[in-house]
């Protein structure tokens, strides 16, 4: 089968890029032909035989070309007409998208449908229902729900987008855009790593009923493996040291708990909040094996994250490793942890509560030995990506057989 795999960043920048490359790298090795089409970047590890790709856009360039910006990330006809191009040159049977917005913006979606190719595209944060891709008030740190059916005025007065009315203007005017023209309704196939997302997309709109299939997200298995006693005395926490993922509880929490070390991997506009807490200690951005050794150490995983998380793969991660995870009971986030089995659920995030949990994993030797045990029991019902693959494939083989 021929995939043509579309994302706006076509190197390795992020989770979304991460899933898109290991993905199309073993659904190559399988046997299908694999071209990717995105921005230009000189990072670019990936690309397709016609040596199509939109300009790169640099949001902080001060150059002339900046002005047009606002209505290249609403509508790109540049982007459109190239994916055209890769389209007749490759032929693909199948095309899967990814993060497309701003970039690249769903325009494309116009050039795919035209040739009469099918459409799936993995769904990665909450683009489709908000403007700001979260569901989430950075001003009031906290969940936000008020453009989910599609009356994006709030994302204007609360400068949803980062922090700025002009930001804010045109993301609404690209949310309400697509949503009047019923685009997202040309897509076959929306894949959602987590059964909250596709409930927030059911609950929103009825243009994605019988659109949506939920599958977890896949990791690298054999990367992540359990040493025995491997456990140090400190409890982890990797991600953006930003409000929405909780930082600020993390900080109060571990003032809580002066007894136990927390060792933090990351960087963010909020990591002074950690600053000058004793028991807090700053590692910095970790990443590749640097920073899967320091969550296998790790005694307890926290992921405290107030927002809405999809399907964080560092609770995955953690499970494959025997870390037991300690995680606030919303989200994606509640799917992943069994309650008492392999984590633990905290179901308000106030720092009080999560002292209080994490003390009941810590002060209890036993029941730490058994969530551990069974964290190791449920690798083998974790993804990896030959099981998502054969799943994924599946699905592309019905959509090419309509």
């Amino acid at each position: 089968m021929k995939i043509l795999m579309v994302n706006k960043f076509l190197y390795s920048r992020g989770g979304c890029e991460n899933y898109m490359l290991f993905l199309g790298e073993h659904l190559k090795k399988l046997g299908h032909e694999i071209e990717y089409f995105g921005m230009y970047d000189e990072k670019n590890i990936v690309g397709n035989s016609a040596g199509k790709y939109t300009q790169n856009m640099d949001f902080h360039s001060k150059g002339l070309e900046r002005f047009l910006y606002p209505f290249k990330i609403i509508y790109s006809l540049e982007a459109k007409r190239k994916i055209m191009e890769v389209i007749d040159n490759f032929k693909p049977d199948i095309i899967h998208m990814n993060n497309i917005n701003f970039q690249l913006t769903p325009s494309i979606v116009y050039g795919i449908k035209r040739k009469g190719i099918p459409l799936v595209q993995t769904v990665h944060d909450y683009q489709m229902i908000c403007p700001n891709h979260l569901l989430y008030n950075f001003d009031k740190n906290e969940i936000c729900e008020k453009c989910i059916k599609g009356s994006y005025t709030n994302c204007i007065k609360n400068k949803c987008i980062h922090n700025s009315r002009v930001k804010s203007i045109i993301g609404a005017m690209e949310a309400k855009l697509y949503s009047l023209l019923k685009t997202y309704k040309k897509v076959d196939l929306y894949i959602s790593p987590s059964y909250f997302l596709e409930d927030k997309l059911l609950s929103a709109n009825e243009l994605y009923k019988g659109k949506t299939k939920t599958i977890h997200n896949f990791i690298n298995k054999d990367k992540f493996t359990c040493e025995e006693n491997n456990a140090e005395d400190y409890i982890a926490f990797a991600g953006r040291l930003s409000k929405e993922k909780g930082v600020e509880e993390l900080a109060e929490a571990a003032k809580l708990l002066p007894e136990y070390t927390f060792m933090v991997a990351g960087d963010g506009p909020d990591k002074d909040m950690l600053k000058d807490i004793e028991n807090v200690k700053l590692v910095g951005f970790l990443s590749g094996d640097k920073l899967t050794q320091f969550m296998g150490q790790a005694k307890v995983l926290l992921v405290p994250s107030i927002w809405y998380e999809n399907c964080p793969l560092s609770i995955l991660e953690a499970q494959c490793m025997g870390v037991p995870v300690a995680t606030v009971n919303n989200g994606g986030m509640a799917e992943l942890v069994k309650d008492g089995i392999t984590g633990i659920l905290i179901d308000d995030p106030a720092p009080e509560k999560i002292a209080l949990k994490l003390r009941q994993i810590l002060e209890n030797e036993e029941y730490y030995k058994t969530l551990k045990e069974n964290c190791k029991k449920e690798k083998e019902k974790i993804l990896s990506v030959e099981t998502y693959c054969d799943i994924l494939t599946k699905e592309y083989e019905k959509l090419v057989a309509r």
